[in-house]
């Protein structure tokens, strides 16, 4: 199952056919990215819910996508499929290298104590934003992101990660969603899969 996810992952990023796209999958493979879960406790936290929840994303995406185009179909040209396959499957980057396994001492349902192995996040690497360090280390491994993919990687999350307090942030983000659909569209299928498709009905 995980080997046929982290198959289907880089053949979807290696059909944008996008120049350097063997150096971020190289550079995945050292961060970890194929063994990390999504979450500490939350959606796909076990290895390899990173890869799953990408993947999930990127189908949440589509589907939103074609939809959309139904409904106004001048909006395709602005949401290239190439663009929707290297933002939804890589807004995440910055998962790669936080997770780590650890053990702990926890109640059970008879009260008694056990050691457990469950995930911590360390953020030694590279600390800074979430999304912003996605874009970096894309960036770093060689990957020519276009602009919309930048601000809808950047801004994947939405205004959940948005400081208020900072004017200028706040005035990105608006101008960020106004100037390019891929930003809404990311963010939108980023929740209904960690919100909905990774979660027990």
């Amino acid at each position: 199952m995980a080997s046929n996810d982290n198959e289907r992952f880089c053949e979807l990023l290696r059909s944008t056919g996008r120049e350097n796209i063997e150096y971020v999958i190289e550079d995945l493979e050292a961060y970890g990215f194929f063994e990390a879960p999504a979450s500490v406790r939350n959606h796909y936290n076990h290895p390899g819910g990173l890869v799953q929840h990408s993947l999930s994303v990127y189908d949440a995406a589509v589907m939103l996508r074609e939809g959309l185009i139904k409904m106004r179909p001048d909006i395709e040209e602005k949401l290239p499929m190439e663009s929707v396959i290297i933002a939804s499957l890589l807004h995440d980057t910055c998962k790669a290298n936080i997770y780590r396994m650890v053990s702990r001492k926890r109640k059970n349902e008879i009260g008694m104590w056990e050691d457990v192995q469950e995930y911590e996040v360390n953020y030694s690497q590279l600390p800074m934003g979430h999304g912003e360090k996605s874009v970096v280390m894309l960036l770093r491994s060689g990957l020519d992101l276009e602009d919309d993919e930048i601000l809808a990687i950047r801004w994947h999350m939405g205004a959940w990660c948005v400081d208020t307090s900072q004017i200028e942030q706040e005035r990105s983000y608006r101008v960020a969603v106004a100037q390019s659909p891929l930003v809404p569209l990311i963010h939108s299928a980023d929740t209904i899969s960690s919100q909905l498709l990774e979660r027990d009905a």
